[in-house]
């Protein structure tokens, strides 16, 4: 049996290799409706000709979990998690089942598995687990008996209950990296709708290139800032695992973009690989906090307790023994956030805004670390387009600013604009 513990790092040296595998990963709307769903069975057919061994992991199709998260809150205004995983991970069930029924159709064996029956153990969180480790076995066996080997994507089975999980936003991607890890696949391919990563929006920004290459580092930090290309959890398990990552068109032909480690070389050159936004997060600022050790850890531990994802955290200078604390949340997070944030401030005499019409753009870059006055050029861009700053966050390769949700379009053009020559050079235009 191969297994992979995803919280012992350790584990990965002692993982089995698994030569010519390949595992594809394709989205909701790859496999929107079953003539999409065909045309997926063909190019693993495909693949599987070519000589490589294939593990497919495919999401529900097109709208399907919107549809079945309507009916669930159609039914309860607030659903019990456990069956409300029960429920919405049925959605890839049915997409695999149906290739596999199609691969069927093309002469070859297929064989579909839910998460549980692929092996995806993960802790007991519903609508949020984490995946702990991968028993691979059944995948080995299938493999052994040449066949093409479909996995339902967002889902597991919960360790100490064995109920059924799902593991959130971007869950198919993770699902995907997690199996390329444990199986030691040569790629992971990521299947979509665009035909890689772009240096913005190409539908804000017309203008946007596609990139060659980006480092698991940049990757990162644009799915965590706003890309929607690929969700930052399955990033941090391809680079902790040394998993190679290609995002490229369902729907044309193309060598995508390959998401890697860094090139020294690369990075002497190319300052910046792209501009992102985040329209999903909201400003709360706790007002009157008293300049006191011990006040601002009260307040986000509690948040932490209630799994509040927090983003980025402004504290200004204390006057009269107060200060404000300012930061950033999803939108999604307001609603359990709310009563414990009024309660933490009734007991340290602060009161509570939120805004929700805040958004974030980013700038992130590789080689930003060895290059100055990155920065003050994206604020200067920002400043001529008339677009006040109300947060600044950073890192070595990023640097984000909470702007008006109204103006975060004008954002990302001004910013991008300021630094197409750097993406040209990049890209090599």
């Amino acid at each position: 049996m191969t297994t992979v513990e995803f919280e012992a790092i350790p584990a990965v040296a002692n993982r089995g290799r698994t030569p010519g595998l390949v595992v594809m990963k394709f989205g909701g709307t790859s496999v929107g409706d079953t003539d999409k769903l065909k045309a997926v069975a063909r190019r693993l057919v495909a693949a599987r000709e070519h000589g490589a061994k294939v593990v497919a992991v495919l999401s529900a199709m097109g709208k399907t979990t919107d549809e079945l998260i309507r009916l669930a809150h159609e039914v309860s205004p607030s659903p019990h998690p456990r069956e409300y995983d029960m429920l919405v991970s049925t959605g890839e069930r049915i997409s695999n089942a149906l290739c596999a029924m199609a691969i069927h159709d093309l002469g070859h064996e297929a064989v579909s598995f839910t998460g549980s029956q692929a092996g995806i153990v993960t802790d007991e969180s519903h609508t949020k687990a984490k995946i702990l480790e991968v028993r691979a076995n059944r995948i080995h066996d299938a493999l052994a008996e040449d066949r093409i080997v479909l996995v339902a994507g967002f889902q597991g089975v919960s360790t100490s209950t064995h109920d059924v999980t799902t593991l959130g936003r971007g869950g198919s991607d993770t699902t995907a990296v997690a199996l390329a890890a444990a199986l030691g696949a040569d790629a992971c391919e990521i299947f979509t709708d665009v035909p890689g990563i772009f240096t913005a929006d190409p539908r804000i920004v017309p203008e946007a290139m596609k990139l060659d290459t980006v480092t698991y580092d940049e990757m990162l930090e644009m799915a965590a800032s706003g890309a929607k290309v690929m969700m930052a959890r399955s990033i941090e398990i391809a680079r902790s695992y040394g998993v190679k990552l290609r995002v490229r068109s369902t729907f044309e032909e193309g060598d995508g973009t390959w998401i890697g480690e860094e090139d020294g070389v690369m990075l002497e050159k190319a300052i910046i690989s792209g501009v992102t936004h985040d329209t999903s997060e909201a400003k709360v600022s706790i007002i009157g906090v008293p300049d006191q050790p011990g006040i601002a850890a009260r307040v986000f531990r509690a948040l932490a307790g209630a799994g509040v994802n927090i983003d980025m955290i402004v504290q200004n200078v204390s006057q009269h023994g107060e200060a404000t604390i300012s930061f950033t949340l999803p939108k999604t997070d307001l609603g359990v956030a709310g009563p414990i944030l009024e309660t933490v401030a009734g007991d340290i005499g602060g009161r509570i805004e939120t805004d929700p019409e805040i958004a974030k753009v980013s700038l992130i870059g590789a080689g930003m670390k060895s290059h100055p006055g990155v920065a003050a050029d994206m604020f200067d861009a920002l400043a001529e387009a008339g677009i006040n700053i109300e947060i600044i966050s950073t890192s070595s390769i990023r640097v984000s600013c909470v702007v008006r949700a109204s103006q975060v379009e004008d954002a990302v053009r001004a910013v991008h604009a300021r630094f197409q020559a750097y993406a040209e050079e990049r890209i090599g235009a």
